[in-house]
């Protein structure tokens, strides 16, 4: 079977962990006993390891900084992973514990899932209808809640869907994955990205695209494989294999069932606008056969359209959302935050640490709004969206600051841009904000010391 020939992996950095011994075991910061290594990618090495703590086995995925640096792309990719990861729980995706840095390597402390790739299977020959429609339903659950996050994934492939010991699956690689603040001005993705033969016809015609809609034009590629056996768009030649895509130029085999057949066609359609959607999936009468609805973990930081926001399950109706301690510390740490791993590429502060309580805050923040002659379009759940009056750039420049509480009299405040040009946003942030909010500011992220970071 010829599928792996075309694929096109990324791969994070490489590196080896900062251990010590204890009790004649080597660890990693002293909380996880290193064990056998797993593999290498082009950037990283992975090892098994057991949390000390609770003996639960672990993947732990290690990188340089250094080869991040020396790797175009490289560190924004890493940064990405991270930060999609963090916002998504659930059954079906591999979760992500935590990360670990030191200032020459980062530690990715991940579920070690034992069974391998779905490719190892696939590269077998076709699945069993049965077995490929339960994986199929996976995997549709797992990206239907990731869409819900305002993530889209655009690199499915089942070199990045894993099975655990129970054969459940589990998608991986989120490298190339998008989050709303990267769509232009049209609500589009305009990156090309993705695996050749996976990759849907809109992301290859540069004139932009609905990454969810992808996502599922992947999904339908896949399905298809698990079924046959082998890629449905399949040519030695890339150009001509496109053409086959832009086309959507295939033939299903004949063994494959009707009602399967009927929804890889509904899948498998150039015309994003008549693409079946995920409703549309799992009320399909071959999809729900033997359905089974798993129940997504709630993420750290509940979000919508990949904002992070209130839930009913996560904090009371008239009270802020709580910043978990594992985030502050990424976040405001020098010695943690990700950010200052990349020094090339640092940004302006967009996040700090308030001296004071939350109700001080917002009234501070609907203060700088009027002071910088912007409007508040809202203020409900302890968020703040703030618009300029005037068009931009790149259209009207649109703000959201939104409180986390810490303790009664500590909170973490994040500006994020919703629309408008990155320029004038980070104009406004150091111009505008800092100044205004300098009162009630204990410390911006990236600008705290080692000392004030062991204090938090």
């Amino acid at each position: 079977m010829e599928i792996r020939s075309m694929q096109q992996n990324i791969h994070p950095g490489e590196g080896s962990g900062q251990s010590s011994n204890i009790a004649g075991r080597r660890t990693l910061f002293g909380k996880y006993e290193m064990q056998r290594f797993l593999g290498r990618g082009n950037f990283a090495k992975v090892f098994k390891a057991t949390n000390i703590t609770t003996g639960e086995s672990v993947a732990v995925k290690v990188m340089k900084k250094e080869q991040l640096m020396k790797t175009e792309g490289l560190a924004e990719h890493v940064e990405r992973e991270i930060a999609v990861m963090h916002r998504i729980k659930h059954p079906n995706v591999v979760e992500l514990k935590e990360v670990m840095a030191t200032k020459s390597k980062i530690f990715f402390v991940m579920e070690y899932v034992r069974g391998g790739e779905l490719f190892a299977k696939v590269e077998k020959g076709k699945l069993d209808e049965d077995l490929a429609r339960r994986y199929f339903q996976q995997l549709i659950s797992a990206i239907d809640y990731c869409h819900s996050r305002g993530v889209s994934h655009r690199d499915l492939k089942p070199e990045n869907l894993l099975l655990d010991e129970n054969g459940n699956l589990k998608i991986s690689d989120f490298g190339l994955s998008a989050l709303p603040g990267q769509r232009w001005n049209d609500g589009l993705l305009h990156t090309q990205c993705g695996t050749p033969a996976y990759v849907a016809p809109e992301v290859l015609r540069k004139k932009g695209y609905d990454g969810a809609k992808a996502d599922i034009w992947s999904c339908g590629v896949i399905l298809f494989v698990l079924l046959s056996g082998y890629l449905p768009f399949l040519h030695e030649n890339l150009m001509k294999m496109y053409v086959k895509i832009f086309k959507a130029d295939y033939k299903i085999p004949n063994w494959i069932s009707k009602d399967a057949r009927d929804l890889i066609s509904r899948l498998l359609v150039v015309d994003t606008k008549r693409r079946i959607s995920i409703p549309e999936i799992m009320e399909n009468r071959w999809f729900k056969v033997g359905l089974t609805r798993p129940v997504a973990i709630p993420a750290a930081f509940p979000e919508e359209e990949g904002e992070r926001g209130s839930s009913s399950s996560a904090s009371a109706p008239h009270s802020p959302p709580f910043f978990n301690a594992f985030d502050l510390i990424s976040s405001m740490s020098s010695g943690f935050d990700l950010s200052n791993l990349f020094e090339e590429k640092k940004k302006p502060g967009s996040m700090f640490t308030a001296k004071c309580g939350v109700p001080v805050i917002m009234s501070k923040l609907e203060t700088v709004a009027k002071q910088s002659n912007f409007r508040v379009v809202s203020d409900d759940d302890y968020k703040v969206k703030i618009q300029g009056k005037a068009e931009g750039r790149k259209g009207v420049l649109a703000v959201t600051a939104e409180v986390f509480e810490v303790a009664p009299e500590v909170a973490v405040v994040e500006f994020s841009k919703r629309s408008g040009d990155t320029l004038e946003y980070d104009k406004f942030c150091e111009k505008d904000v800092k100044p205004a909010l300098k009162d009630v500011v204990w410390t911006w992220q990236g600008e705290s010391s080692d000392d004030e970071c062991r204090k938090l």
